[in-house]
């Protein structure tokens, strides 16, 4: 957005009124020192992304070069150089997001985002950032994991004062070590991050490192979670444990774009988890190593093959591994619920439940009424059953063979021998080798062996029932009459 002079003039004084109170009040005397009132004449114009498409990598075009990464979702912010000074301009502000199409957030994030855009580094860069609050309330920016001065680590009331609303506070510190980290609010954090404010930050290595390999592609991923009512917009920010929203940077399934990458390619992807509880992220066809940690490259000699790698609360994960298997490959969190939409804890269990004449009556009651779970979840998947406007449906994705009974934390590892180097763009789905899909088998089938044997006690107990209790299987047919074996 173009702005006149006296305007540019106006905002250039109030920042350097703000940044002199801030180096002051922190006693910040090294991180004071490395801003000059020159530097602070003009504030970089912010950059706004309200795009949910995966943006590609923002090739360097000054600075040192690196292999930039891609976001899934998501971007990476510009910056621009002064004075070998790499500047960058986060706005904290109120977001709507689209979390998958049809249902869309009302969030915290940044430069119109929620996750905030992604920021790359190199390492050794001398880095300011500045960062204009425009949330109702003060924030601040802690960057999780760096190394930097103690007046610059953004924890509010501790190192720095908090950055009002309407005002623009500055960073400055220097890259020192190469990986992957975060940003996030360290002032009302609670509300905050439950409302969505969070980003990656990636510091590449200045040059060939003995504990970094180069990649093909490399991703990132922030793991978030939300709890919203269906039929709602803003996250309830006082929730601990029963989120019904389980997202990797603000989106869920099957709104998270795809991973496509080249057939033998070398891929890293970088997970980081500020959700409340671990997440175990667990890749189909394909063996990795965890090669990094927000505490750095891990050694090589640490490193064992994987199929799924834990990810706890405030942590970053770094994986990688050879592409040389294609395909479309499940990639997701192993928890089931983490992998479903828009959830209800108190439902209860219906599964064997003859529901025979019950939806009937209650219908005249309540007309919308559909009963669920006699046969488990799968049905709801193919349910065209109402639901609150603005509400993310539990269970879907339409895959080539049918509904993909998925949500949340889900989405696909595309392999493919004919993507072309550096294309990021979805194939579209498999085109299996005849022969290599599971099929309909239509021949005699054999006889299954089963056992009802509960199996021996280590010991025998001491108040054992006068008899043995009989439990009965019902199994659902067609016409809802009662199978019991």
């Amino acid at each position: 957005m173009k702005v006149t002079d006296q305007r540019q003039l106006a905002a250039a004084a109030a920042q350097r009124r703000d940044f002199l109170k801030f180096a002051s009040m922190t006693g910040g005397m090294v991180a004071a020192a490395g801003v000059s009132r020159v530097a602070m004449s003009a504030l970089p114009e912010p950059v706004i992304q309200t795009s949910t498409d995966t943006m590609p990598p923002l090739v360097p075009e000054t600075g040192r070069p690196y292999n930039p990464v891609v976001t899934l979702n998501s971007w990476t912010l510009p910056w621009r150089m002064k004075n070998g000074v790499k500047e960058f301009h986060l706005v904290a502000e109120p977001v709507v997001r689209e979390m998958t199409p049809g249902f869309k957030a009302h969030l915290w994030g940044y430069n119109g985002q929620s996750p905030g855009p992604t920021i790359e580094v190199v390492e050794g860069d001398r880095v300011r950032i500045f960062v204009t609050n425009r949330l109702p309330e003060h924030t601040s920016v802690h960057w999780h994991g760096q190394r930097l001065p103690n007046g610059m680590d953004g924890v509010t009331g501790l190192t720095q004062p908090a950055i009002p609303a309407g005002k623009t506070f500055v960073y400055e510190f220097m890259a020192r070590r190469p990986g992957t980290f975060m940003y996030h609010p360290h002032a009302d954090e609670m509300t905050q991050m439950a409302m969505g404010m969070m980003g990656f930050w990636v510091t590449h290595p200045k040059g060939k490192h003995p504990l970094i390999d180069p990649v093909d592609r490399d991703f990132c991923i922030m793991l978030n979670a939300y709890d919203i009512d269906p039929g709602s917009y803003t996250p309830k920010i006082m929730t601990m444990l029963d989120f019904n929203l389980w997202s990797w940077n603000s989106r869920i399934f099957p709104g998270i774009d795809s991973l496509n990458v080249r057939h033998n390619d070398r891929v890293r992807i970088r997970v980081g988890n500020l959700t409340m509880t671990n997440h175990p992220m667990h890749l189909h066809g394909h063996e990795f190593e965890v090669t990094g940690t927000d505490g750095g490259p891990t050694p090589k000699g640490s490193r064992w093959p994987e199929v799924t790698a834990d990810v706890a609360v405030g942590q970053m994960r770094q994986i990688e591994f050879l592409a040389d298997e294609e395909g479309d490959w499940a990639f997701h969190c192993h928890k089931s619920h983490h992998t479903m939409n828009a959830m209800g804890h108190d439902v209860p269990t219906l599964i064997g439940v003859d529901h025979t004449g019950l939806t009937k009556k209650i219908t005249q009651l309540i007309p919308d009424y559909m009963v669920m779970g006699e046969r488990g979840m799968a049905d709801m998947a193919e349910m065209d059953m109402p639901i609150p406007e603005n509400t993310a449906r539990m269970m879907t994705g339409e895959g080539q063979f049918g509904s993909v009974e998925m949500g949340g934390m889900f989405s696909m590892v595309k392999v493919r021998k004919n993507q072309a180097r550096g294309d990021y763009s979805d194939p579209g789905f498999y085109d299996h080798p005849k022969g290599t899909v599971a099929y309909e088998f239509e021949g005699e089938v054999p006889v299954a062996s089963r056992s009802n044997d509960a199996g021996a006690s280590s010991m025998s107990p001491v108040h054992k029932p006068s008899k043995d209790i009989e439990v009965k299987v019902r199994k659902p047919g067609a016409d809802s009459g009662s199978h019991e074996h």
